[in-house]
């Protein structure tokens, strides 16, 4: 059951992923983000929030090792502490911004429970 869990997860986390790396002006709007005269917003979405996540499931299901898996649970983890960071201290709440959160801690803590 673990395996197949891990496998719907990385599956999640490479789809999700894949919108950043593909679709980057889909992604800021959603995040609520513009460019400001230059193109270094689209090769940050691209990476940061696209091929990061991309390579990190792709690199988890080829390890296809318990530690690959939690290794991309500590990077949804600290994506949610850098969210709530932002939520407390930036004025950010919103229902997306915790709907963000939400997925970022519920991954985390599965990847790491599941896989340490």
């Amino acid at each position: 059951m673990i395996d197949t869990l891990n496998i719907i997860a990385m599956v999640l986390t490479i789809a999700l992923g894949l919108v950043g790396f593909l679709a980057p002006d889909f992604t800021m709007k959603q995040l609520g983000l513009r460019p400001d005269g230059s193109n270094m917003g689209y090769t940050e979405i691209r990476a940061a929030n696209g091929a990061l996540f991309v390579g990190a499931g792709l690199g988890a299901l080829f390890l296809s090792l318990p530690a690959a898996f939690a290794m991309v649970g500590f990077l949804y983890a600290g994506a949610a502490v850098g969210r709530i960071t932002g939520i407390l201290f930036n004025n950010a709440s919103s229902k997306q911004s915790w709907g963000y959160f939400s997925a970022e801690v519920g991954l985390a803590i599965y990847l790491l429970a599941a896989n340490l």
